[in-house]
């Protein structure tokens, strides 16, 4: 294999933050280790979207929601194949939003940037809405919005200790999260072979076509759950935002990345199915979980209650890994003149404190959604969050196209990582989001995230044009300079 190597940006900062003169306090501190890339992974695939958004999509597909995993599950790992090349290509912490800057312009690396923050920030909220909801299970008495606040305060404080601690919150709450969905699928295989449990007359692989079909509300209104399954799979793209903080990224980030199918059959597929085939689609609703209505049918005592600790535990997750993804996509902005300069900074244990800080007030929008609007919140922000991951999405698959016709030219080195097919499978990759994204303005319910990103589109064309005024320079297209890091 190659060895890993870093661009420098224009002003003698490595894409990693790491100034030229190679002053330690300038930089990452590489806290993040190969078991916690791995679970970083694998966590980062298990989130609210399946564990809590599943139950409305199951309402709306019934059990071909199955096949939408699967079929979705695909595309993110032609997805993720694409941004592994690219990051064996170059390892940043900015990821893609380098990737959009060096292929594509600065202008794209500044509106990449800045949507993956809103992603992040968005999710951000949808995860704290959704810990609330799971909170109220135990506690109906206390409001949503107060959950929601104290779970912000006790993450943010978490992410401004340092990565380490991040990466230890984030390998624990992942464990959490695997090891409660294996349980699940053993237990719910147990249920349909040996038939015990109050749910052991009615369980059946039959279930799965029994009640009108596979497709028992038709194909059309399947493919309308595609919005909320690529919701699911957000976040599975957070190993790019790590390749500047982990400890050898040429060895676990390609690990990672190819364990991602098995991952995907085994923990969206896999549970999906055990759990359709021991509970009728027709008993799941939507805003209550799937997993803690099956236990609740299963009745194993104290079962849904565990299940419910799992999910909160899934939706503190993934708002932790928020806050440490959009404070890291402020500082690349700001590293390349694209933020104010203020969020270059590192705090002293090498965290982006006020990167992250701004963050989380952004996120607190969301505390204040579940005051106001608390039974539409997850749908508003969800919606919104999916947009921008799409976005993110096809910045990295255009990126990676553009890359491998500079390779075959001869222009740039070949990553030591190759995507399979080359980018045959990135330009299926882009169709098929474009499609999802022609869904998304059909349905009445979402089209209105895609106003609100047409609003940011335009506010992020203002800005662009001002910071072009102030300093030309940030719109000049700049070559990478490769530096050996290990």
């Amino acid at each position: 294999m190659t060895s890993v190597q870093v661009g420098k940006n224009h002003d003698g900062h490595d894409g990693n933050g790491v100034a030229g003169s190679g002053a330690p306090e300038e930089g990452y501190e590489r806290g993040l280790g190969s078991r916690q890339v791995q679970m970083i992974a694998i966590g980062g695939a298990i989130g609210v979207g399946l564990f809590l958004g599943a139950g409305a999509n199951i309402a709306k597909a019934g059990p071909s929601l199955i096949f939408m995993y699967a079929l979705a599950g695909v595309i993110i790992f032609f997805i993720m194949r694409a941004l592994g090349e690219l990051l064996l290509y170059r390892p940043v912490s900015g990821s893609f939003a380098e990737y959009s800057r060096e292929f594509l312009g600065p202008f794209f690396g500044y509106f990449t940037g800045w949507t993956y923050w809103l992603m992040w920030v968005v999710t951000g909220m949808a995860e704290l809405t959704a810990a609330a909801i799971y909170v109220n299970y135990w506690f109906p008495a206390i409001p949503q919005w107060v959950t929601a606040l104290v779970f912000l305060i006790v993450l943010f404080a978490a992410n401004l200790i340092s990565v380490k601690l991040f990466g230890e919150i984030e390998f624990w709450f992942s464990m959490v999260k695997v090891t409660a969905l294996i349980g699940m699928i053993v237990i719910g295989l147990g249920v349909l072979t040996f038939g015990f449990s109050s749910a052991g007359d009615s369980a059946a692989v039959s279930n799965l076509w029994a009640f009108d079909g596979f497709f028992p509300k038709g194909i059309g209104s399947s493919l309308m759950t595609l919005q909320g399954v690529m919701f699911a799979y957000l976040a599975v793209e957070l190993v790019g935002v790590t390749a500047g903080e982990s400890e050898n990224p040429e060895k676990t980030l390609p690990k990672a990345i190819n364990t991602l199918p098995w991952r995907i059959a085994l923990f969206y597929v896999g549970a999906l199915t055990v759990i359709l085939c021991v509970v009728k689609w027709t008993e799941f609703a939507p805003g209550v979980s799937p997993f803690v209505e099956a236990f609740a049918k299963i009745g194993i005592p104290a079962g849904a209650g565990i299940v419910n600790f799992v999910v909160l535990t899934a939706a503190l997750s993934s708002c932790n890994s928020g806050m440490y993804s959009t404070g890291r996509m402020l500082r690349t902005l700001a590293d390349n003149g694209e933020a104010p300069r203020v969020f270059n900074k590192l705090s002293s244990t090498k965290t982006p404190a006020l990167g992250i800080t701004v963050s989380m007030l952004f996120m607190g929008i969301g505390v204040v959604l579940n005051y106001i609007v608390p039974e539409k919140a997850f749908g508003y922000v969800t919606s919104v969050a999916t947009a921008a991951g799409i976005w993110t999405w096809l910045m990295i698959l255009v990126s990676h196209i553009l890359y491998r016709r500079a390779v075959d030219a001869g222009r740039l080195p070949a990553s030591s990582f190759p995507a399979p097919g080359g980018s045959k499978f990135s330009w299926v990759a882009v169709a098929f989001l474009l499609f999802v994204t022609g869904l998304i303005a059909y349905d009445a319910d979402s089209r209105v995230c895609l106003y609100v990103m047409a609003g940011w589109a335009a506010a992020l064309g203002i800005g662009w044009a001002v910071l072009k005024s102030r300093n030309p320079e940030v719109a000049e297209r700049r070559d990478p300079v490769f530096e050996k890091v290990g």
